[in-house]
């Protein structure tokens, strides 16, 4: 994570170099980012404090059983559906991922998780629906039903002895 932090910091600051020699835009660039940040800050601050909860309040034995490596299949097909219903932008939905897979969760549920939470998100239906049209989200829809399972699977079978969590 501090390789991470490290380049965001040096691209921050390299774009707002480019910026305040464009014409003085950083500042209207850093007013931009300010109201984004005071948008989102909350919300990320919960999913922060909910994934750390899980962390602690959610039994061990009950990750392995449900999401572990143990469930097999089972527990991939469990992470997609969870995933697939889980509303949400990425900055609240993976701290409460991540602190799923720190609780016990496979990487085969973990990647069915995310791929489900990315390709079916339930949530999102509607728009898609009312901006797209009704047969083009079906068609979506139902020909991404496979990949998230897939995605788990391979990631259980491949991943899982080389991955230290």
């Amino acid at each position: 994570m501090v390789g991470t932090t490290i380049f965001m910091g040096t691209l921050a600051l390299a774009l707002i170099l480019v910026a305040y020699f464009r014409g003085h835009l950083h500042i209207v660039g850093l007013k931009s980012s300010g109201k984004l940040l005071l948008n989102t800050l909350p919300l990320i601050c919960f999913a922060i404090v909910v994934a750390g909860l899980i962390q602690v309040l959610v039994p061990k034995e009950i990750i392995a059983k449900w999401l572990g490596k143990e469930a097999g299949l089972k527990g991939i097909l469990i992470g997609c559906a969870v995933g697939g219903v889980t509303p949400g932008a990425p900055y609240v939905v993976f701290p409460i991922i991540g602190s799923f897979y720190r609780a016990g969760a496979s990487i085969g549920t973990i990647v069915g998780f995310v791929s489900a939470w990315s390709l079916w998100q339930v949530s999102r239906l509607p728009y898609e629906i009312g901006l797209i049209g009704l047969r083009p989200t079906i068609a979506r829809f139902v020909s991404t039903l496979i990949f998230p399972p897939i995605a788990g699977i391979i990631a259980q079978t491949l991943f899982s002895k080389f991955i230290v969590t």
